[in-house]
C-alpha cells in the first residue's frame, strides 16, 4: 500500500481490481479546501486512459508488476512463445497481448514482458527494429519529384508505407510503435 503521495510516473495501481497505469501526476492545493491529486491513467489491458482524482494521503494499492527480458521463439496456435534467458521458462503469452507488435517480432528477437502474478499483462518491444522487405512494387521514373510513398511487404507479413527507391530485398529501419519508415539499415 502507498499513499497518493508517493505517486510516480508509470507506477502501477490495482483500482477496484484492474491495473492501471500511472501517466501523468499532478498534486494540487487549492486556496480553499483540502489538498488534492490529479492523475491521468492507463488500463493496462485495454489501454483505455482515464483522468482521476484523489484526495491527497489517500491510500492505493501498488500493484507488483515483475518486467523481464525475453527471447521470441515461435508461434503456436494464437499464443507467443518466449523464453527467460535466465531460468529458460517458456511462457505462453496471448495474441491480444501482444498486440500490434506481433507485426514487428521476429524469431530470437529480445522483448520486454511484463507480468503480474505470472499473467502476462504487456510487450514492450525496442523503439525500432531493422527488417527486411521481401515485396514492393518498383517506384514509377516520374514519380520521384512529389517525395510519394508506396506500400511494403516486410519479411514479418506486416505492410508499410516507404519511399519509392527503396526495392525488394533491402533492409530498412521501422519504428515499432507507430509502423513508420525510419530509413535504410
Amino acid at each position: 500500500m502507498a499513499t497518493t503521495n508517493d505517486l510516480k510516473n508509470g507506477m502501477t495501481l490495482n483500482l477496484d481490481g484492474q491495473l492501471w497505469t500511472v501517466l501523468e501526476f499532478q498534486h494540487v492545493k487549492p486556496g480553499k479546501g483540502g489538498a488534492f491529486v490529479r492523475t491521468k491513467i492507463k488500463n493496462v489491458l485495454s489501454g483505455k486512459v482515464v483522468d482521476k482524482t484523489f484526495n491527497a494521503g489517500v491510500k492505493v494499492e501498488v500493484a507488483n508488476v515483475d518486467k523481464r527480458e525475453m527471447q521470441y521463439l515461435y508461434r503456436e496456435g494464437e499464443d507467443f512463445v518466449f523464453m527467460d534467458t535466465e531460468t529458460y521458462d517458456q511462457p505462453h503469452v496471448p495474441a491480444a497481448t501482444v498486440g500490434d507488435g506481433a507485426n514487428y517480432l521476429l524469431p530470437e528477437q529480445m522483448a520486454v514482458v511484463a507480468f503480474n502474478e505470472d499473467t502476462p499483462l504487456y510487450v514492450e518491444l525496442p523503439a525500432a527494429v531493422v527488417l527486411e522487405i521481401t515485396h514492393t512494387d518498383p517506384g514509377l521514373q516520374g514519380d520521384r519529384s512529389t517525395g510519394g510513398s508506396k506500400p511494403a511487404t516486410l519479411e514479418t507479413g506486416a505492410v508499410i508505407q516507404v519511399p519509392l527507391f527503396i526495392t525488394t530485398g533491402e533492409k530498412v529501419k521501422v519504428d515499432t510503435r507507430s509502423g513508420e519508415y525510419l530509413g535504410r539499415a
